[in-house]
């Protein structure tokens, strides 16, 4: 089996690519379609603006037309993760018309469903060079965006596959003392002792821990924060990642994760542990996504894991609906329109996404597999056009020589950490 693998990042699609006639964006897409199978995440729901507007969106309110399932079909992708904090951006009401959009199309896509199971579940996308199966998992999400599971009394509730994660943030003997002080004169401690006596919350399992309200503390030489996976769902992910090993050639998770080690660029702890368990329990890859920017690539038993590919589509600006709590969010007068609720947002260009040209620039890799095992893995600089127009930028094109090598450069230093090299000119990964 010789198969390419072609991965992208965040895909925020609002209007029509015309990724065959417009010449600029044609020859990145032709890439795309090129490959045996392309996979990208979905950070907007086809919803077309159906739905109940939640409270606790994933930032912005990600409504979009349902055509924008048409739109990445025609630009070559087959792969769509949908598991992603904006996933409940129109409660469930929302969501279900999203999977309903997915499944009218006969798309492959995994993330989301009507149950825990089913979110759970992988999907498989089968080409004539080979099948690749796709889970779809994602650890930043409001409380409640997580399905639920079935019983046998009582349905489940359509959400996310989620990935919850334990911090603790250790600090010093003496600065733990006086936290416990606070909570002892302000009676936060006795309040939670009463609610443990009265049924309502449980003690801690580790003794070790003390809770400042949703926070957790331990003593230790240095003040640091530390991040695990949840066990119950690393262990009910991967489940699934042994099922799919024995029933498609290639397995890849895909991990929508925010959360960051201090800078942006950095994964937390937990991002890595869970990644490389899934290597471990028969994985091929693992696609990371969610922070909009890149973070680096690490080659674990030989597989990779990108830790963030970036923006691929970033047409966040173009929302054409939003929804009174993201007035509210944004504290924009009821009466501005979309365009200028976002301008209002970003102060006219001046902080946020449009202010930080690492959220325009990402790499788009191919992977290529000979018999199930990786063989090359090559890497392509795009740019999402910073400085264009608003209602232009955000639509990925090749980066022209220079801004690609400054691309290149940067991934290669973010992959460093990590043991990564890359060489020729850092267009692709050294494997061993």
């Amino acid at each position: 089996m010789a198969l390419s693998l072609l991965l992208s990042g965040d895909s925020i699609l609002q209007r029509r690519l015309n990724s065959r006639d417009d010449a600029e964006l044609k020859p990145l897409f032709d890439k795309v379609r090129a490959a045996d199978i392309a996979f990208t995440n979905l950070e907007v729901l086809a919803n077309d603006y159906r739905g109940d507007p939640a409270l606790e969106s994933g930032g912005s309110h990600f409504g979009a037309p349902s055509w924008v399932l048409d739109e990445l079909t025609a630009a070559g992708f087959d792969l769509f993760a949908a598991a992603t904090n904006h996933a409940l951006d129109y409660s469930i009401s929302g969501l279900v018309h999203t999977i309903e959009a997915l499944e009218a199309r006969g798309l492959s896509f995994a993330g989301i469903g009507r149950t825990l199971e089913d979110a759970r579940r992988p999907c498989y996308h089968t080409a004539p060079a080979g099948t690749v199966a796709m889970i779809s998992v994602c650890s930043t999400f409001a409380k409640g965006n997580e399905a639920g599971a079935q019983r046998p009394d009582l349905p489940g509730r359509p959400g996310l596959n989620p990935l919850h994660f334990e911090t603790v943030h250790e600090i010093t003997e003496q600065q733990l003392a006086a936290l416990r002080e606070v909570a002892e004169v302000t009676g936060i401690e006795a309040e939670r002792q009463q609610r443990i006596k009265a049924g309502g919350a449980f003690p801690l399992a580790d003794p070790t821990l003390f809770p400042l309200g949703d926070l957790r503390f331990r003593s230790a030489n240095r003040a640091q924060v530390r991040t695990t996976p949840n066990a119950k769902d690393v262990a009910a992910i991967r489940r699934w990642v042994e099922e799919a090993r024995g029933l498609a050639d290639l397995v890849l998770v895909s991990l929508h994760a925010h959360e960051q080690l201090g800078d942006k660029e950095v994964p937390a702890e937990f991002i890595g542990t869970f990644a490389r368990a899934m290597i471990d329990a028969g994985a091929d890859l693992v696609a990371g996504h969610g922070p909009h920017l890149l973070r680096g690539l690490e080659l674990y038993q030989g597989k990779p894991i990108f830790y963030s590919l970036g923006n691929f589509l970033g047409q966040n600006e173009l929302v054409a609906k939003i929804p009174a709590d993201g007035y509210d969010r944004f504290r924009a007068e009821p009466d501005l329109k979309p365009g200028q609720v976002y301008q209002k947002r970003t102060e006219g260009d001046r902080k946020g996404f449009p202010a930080d040209q690492r959220y325009w620039e990402a790499i788009v890799p191919t992977l290529r597999y000979d018999g199930g095992a990786l063989r090359s893995i090559e890497l392509m600089p795009i740019s999402l056009g910073w400085k264009d127009a608003r209602h232009r930028r955000g639509r990925p094109r090749l980066a022209g020589p220079e801004e690609g090598r400054a691309i290149l450069a940067r991934f290669a230093e973010l992959s460093r950490p990590f043991g990564t090299e890359l060489c020729e000119e850092g267009r692709s990964v050294k494997l061993a």
